[in-house]
């Protein structure tokens, strides 16, 4: 029998653990089986900022599946297609007017927080209030040509007009060739106005266009063929480091040389590391932003859901959501002389 009077103080400390231990469990699993219960029977959704085909609406795919699977309470989960301005709709949408339980989650542009701070009276959202609940992937965004495009390379791009398709001024198709213009003395001539990724690829193809720029997730599932026979060509990426399947194309601070330049475009590209993530809006109980994270967490890691992935042929490189976060904060705390140069840049 454990004799109080003659137990040592670390005696006394690890049978009060072992003791507690069992409550907090059941506290925990009990807190879980709440948050679980909230979601029986409601229908949660999953909106994308853009038209179907291009690698939001894939992820956002993705994730309903994964969902299904690991959220069986809810009575579905549909994908909502939202497209307008790049994205800016539906995430305004999400921040003032989607109810505000977790019903409603979001795969969004990378660049939301870089649009916060350069345009506030365009992004009228503050990304620190929502919540990450996980990444499937960064994503590098990847500067396309066709094989016969009159400019080849990134040296011709610099001495001759290269016409590039872009859906809105607020979206990456348009900024961040405008970076490049602005800072690289690239000669972009920017055509914008198509509705998605899908649409101004096919202009592309067709040859209206010379260049687009799109997620590398994207391309590598809807033009896989095209890419590896050389119908396309990959010419310039966007992100803090090279994709492992684009390690000989060049990211584009690497194509210029003033150093603050480069701080510059590392802000611009600094989403990359957030890729196609799912987002909470704000005022969602932090107990249930923990329990969805903790349900990402878990989809992630099932070897079903990578298998799902794999056959889609999409990337699954996963973040957690506090990793996620962080990143999206850290880019609202760039220096303002960074962001007022990128904001110039921006507007080509």
């Amino acid at each position: 029998m454990f004799n109080l009077r003659s137990a040592t103080p670390r005696a006394l400390c690890l049978a009060a653990l072992a003791c507690a231990a069992p409550v907090l469990t059941s506290a925990s699993a009990q807190a879980q089986n709440a948050q679980a219960d909230f979601y029986k029977g409601k229908t949660v959704r999953v909106m994308v900022g853009h038209p179907p085909g291009g690698s939001y609406d894939f992820y956002a795919r993705l994730a309903a599946d994964m969902l299904k699977v690991h959220l069986p309470q809810a009575g579905s989960v549909i994908v909502e297609n939202k497209p307008g301005g790049g994205g800016v709709v539906a995430t305004n949408y999400l921040y003032q007017q989607a109810p505000r339980d977790g019903t409603v989650l979001a795969v969004f542009p990378e660049t939301i927080a870089n649009t916060q701070v350069m345009e506030p009276e365009v992004g009228k959202w503050k990304v620190q209030d929502m919540r990450y609940i996980g990444s499937f992937s960064p994503v590098n965004t990847a500067f396309v040509r066709r094989k016969d495009s009159p400019s080849k390379t990134t040296d011709d791009m610099k001495r001759q007009e290269t016409i590039v398709g872009c859906t809105g001024t607020t979206a990456q198709s348009y900024q961040y060739p405008a970076l490049l213009k602005v800072l690289g003395g690239y000669k972009f001539k920017m055509i914008c106005g198509y509705p998605g990724a899908n649409e101004y690829s096919i202009a592309l193809e067709r040859g209206e266009i010379d260049l687009v720029s799109s997620a590398w997730n994207s391309w590598r599932v809807t033009h896989s063929r095209q890419l590896g026979n050389g119908e396309l060509v990959a010419v310039i990426q966007t992100g803090l480091k090279r994709n492992r399947e684009l390690a000989d194309v060049p990211l584009m601070q690497e194509l210029v040389d003033d150093p603050f330049a480069k701080k510059v475009i590392e802000f611009a590209s600094a989403g990359a590391m957030i890729g196609r993530a799912l987002l909470a809006g704000p005022g969602v109980p932090e107990e249930r932003i923990a329990y969805l994270r903790e349900v990402f967490d878990k989809m992630v890691a099932d070897p079903a859901m990578i298998e799902m992935a794999a056959k889609r042929n999409l990337e699954l490189d996963p973040a957690s959501g506090v990793v996620v976060q962080g990143y999206s904060d850290a880019i609202v705390r760039t220096p303002p002389d960074v962001v007022e140069k990128a904001t110039q840049a921006f507007k080509g």
